[in-house]
């Protein structure tokens, strides 16, 4: 039997992640996950890609309000549905290929992350009149949308995965990596390794209020998985793992090579809250 071990959301893109012992859930995915992102002066994403630092930026909420966190700076509350009720300034900006419109989160968003991040930079929320769609070369028939993620609304990871992963760095000598350096949004306990690479669609739940999702595409890895979520820092003895040990065994020629970790997936059928526990059962693709 496999249950859902753990649910997390972004809320931020590419900011620390909130876990959750339920959640709701429809066609984009979770409620409030990668909702609001952080852009440079000409609207292109930020990431800990070039900002490890946004690692170390932790959101939560507390009633109405968006309350963020970082090392040496004040708390920013931000009402999470805009400054006083408003919607914000609407702007056009950039997820990799993808121009979105979206709504400007004010000039105290904007001085609380340039100060942080030490560029201009500014805090952006998911439109409600913006559609962006996922790559209709995988999701097809199904048309799916996501909001800020870099593609999909949903990453799924088996716990057993991870454990392999670990065993493989701990018989070169390198630290265990715990499951937030890869940022899943569900952990499925009971799988076999790497059995989600196999998966067509999991149900999550039972009857008419089962939630189904399609696993639709491998998730490549950049070099992400490498920066310790606590700290923004890559660890001066390992810089270049977990990337240098999943070489080894998990190009996917699928994604022209890229070193796969994970599954990106939609929702194909939205029912009920899920919550951590909840039996899942999956059908395999064939």
């Amino acid at each position: 039997m496999a249950t859902l071990q753990a649910i997390t959301i972004y809320p931020i893109k590419s900011c620390a992640g909130i876990a959750l012992e339920q959640a709701g859930i429809g066609p984009l995915g979770l409620a409030l996950d990668r909702h609001w992102m952080v852009v440079d002066g000409e609207g292109g994403f930020l990431s800990q890609r070039s900002h490890p630092g946004m690692a170390c930026i932790v959101p939560r909420f507390e009633g109405a309000d968006l309350v963020l966190a970082a090392p040496g700076m004040p708390q920013l509350r931000l009402a999470a549905a805009g400054e006083e009720g408003e919607r914000g300034r609407a702007v056009t900006v950039q997820v990799w290929k993808d121009s979105v419109v979206a709504l400007d989160q004010g000039e105290r968003a904007r001085r609380w992350f340039s100060d942080y991040l030490s560029i201009d930079a500014r805090l952006v929320r998911f439109s409600p009149d913006a559609q962006r769609l996922c790559s209709a070369r995988w999701t097809q028939p199904q048309q799916a949308a996501t909001q800020f993620s870099d593609g999909y609304p949903l990453l799924v990871i088996g716990q057993a995965s991870l454990d392999d992963l670990n065993a493989r760095l701990a018989a070169k000598g390198a630290p265990a990596l715990p499951m937030e350096r890869f940022r899943p949004n569900l952990v499925i306990e009971g799988l076999e390794a790497y059995e989600e690479d196999f998966i067509d669609t999991i149900l999550l739940g039972a009857g008419e209020a089962a939630v189904e999702l399609r696993l639709v595409k491998p998730c490549a890895r950049c070099p992400m998985p490498g920066i310790d979520q606590r700290t923004g820092l890559r660890d001066p003895q390992w810089p270049d793992e977990p990337l240098d040990t999943l070489a080894a065994y998990r190009a996917n020629a699928r994604v022209d090579g890229g070193l796969c970790f994970g599954q990106n997936a939609i929702v194909s059928r939205a029912g009920a809250e899920i919550r951590v526990g909840q039996e899942c059962s999956w059908e395999l693709r064939f």
